[in-house]
């Protein structure tokens, strides 16, 4: 039950976020970045029919066939992201009466809405996407193309969302069109950072070689309350065996780390690099992650009664 209320105000966050994004700076600024989104731009400024309302009636078929592949609670929570998606576009839309927070004048104002509106909106769906849900449309096309592929998902949505980019650059021109494309790339790494590392504990590892590694493994326990692993190794140039240090630490502690070594072994050989995710003692708990990816979407499989080709490999098919 707590999981579910949690997922379900992230959608409620996420899909407010989007729809400000949409609604006060993509199309007020003729900006169609992909998705049903960019489309409910494009047929506001040669209809005059809200946004909003044509994003609702776009997304319901594509939603019927996210049920279908992800399943019955993946078709619910997709169904409540693409309802309030639509609902937020049209609120603020009509409360802004789709004429954005910025006067337009000039070329400045539609870049700060292509990348004010990139961050808006990718934020808002990386964090429906982290509940489990999707706010329809071609988000769905790109979780289908993320299954199937061995692409990112910012990459597969990226894609998916080409063609209206070019629709949206015969109608509002190349300029916009590229204005658009430089709001699609912002979304989709929002997507990215939201989806793999909004939560997560940002760390280091650090590499350390010296001969007084027992010296500042106990400085490391001692003063930044952390372990480390001990690596044997030989060096390849004297041909000694070498204990290697390895530490994981979050980024605050680096510094701590880097002068510690300093002071135990000034000739000590350290090379850090970035981790974006520590599971266990110190950081994430792993049953946290395993219970939060319980609730995620999975692709509904189904019986087959094809026979196994000769290479006798599993075959894998999404239901039709």
């Amino acid at each position: 039950m707590k999981n579910k209320f949690r997922d379900y105000f992230q959608i409620i966050i996420g899909t407010m976020v989007a729809g400000f994004g949409i609604a006060c700076f993509v199309t007020p600024a003729q900006i169609a970045p992909g998705g049903v989104s960019g489309i409910g731009t494009i047929v506001y400024y040669l209809t005059g029919l809200d946004t909003g309302v044509t994003m609702l009636l776009i997304s319901v078929p594509l939603f019927v066939i996210g049920m279908k592949v992800f399943g019955p609670l993946y078709g619910l929570k997709s169904f409540v992201g693409m309802l309030l998606l639509s609902v937020f576009v049209t609120l603020f839309g009509q409360l802004t009466n789709y004429a954005g927070l910025l006067t337009y004048t000039d070329k400045v104002d539609t870049l700060l809405s292509a990348i004010f509106g990139g961050v808006l909106v990718g934020g808002g769906i990386g964090l429906v996407i982290r509940a489990g849900s999707n706010t329809g449309g071609t988000d769905i096309i790109g979780q289908i193309l993320n299954l199937i592929t061995p692409m990112n998902l910012g990459t597969c949505i990226f894609l998916s969302d080409a063609v209206i980019v070019l629709i949206g650059g015969f109608v509002f021109g190349l300029e916009k069109a590229l204005f658009a494309i430089c709001a699609l790339y912002i979304s989709g790494q929002m997507i990215n950072f939201v989806v793999m590392n909004l939560g997560t504990k940002y760390a280091k590892t650090a590499y350390i070689v010296s001969e007084k590694y027992e010296r500042i493994s106990e400085r490391i326990i001692k003063e930044l309350n952390r372990g480390g692993t001990i690596l044997d190794g030989r060096c390849i140039y004297s041909k000694r065996d070498r204990a290697t240090l390895m530490a994981v630490v979050p980024n605050q502690l680096i510094n701590q780390l880097t002068q510690i070594v300093h002071e135990e072994d000034e000739n000590a050989f350290m090379f850090v690099h970035e981790t974006y995710q520590v599971l266990g003692f110190g950081f994430v708990p792993m049953a946290k992650v395993i219970e939060s990816n319980k609730s995620r979407p999975t692709p509904v499989k189904k019986s087959s009664a094809k026979k196994p080709s000769k290479n006798n490999k599993d075959e894998i098919q999404l239901v039709k």
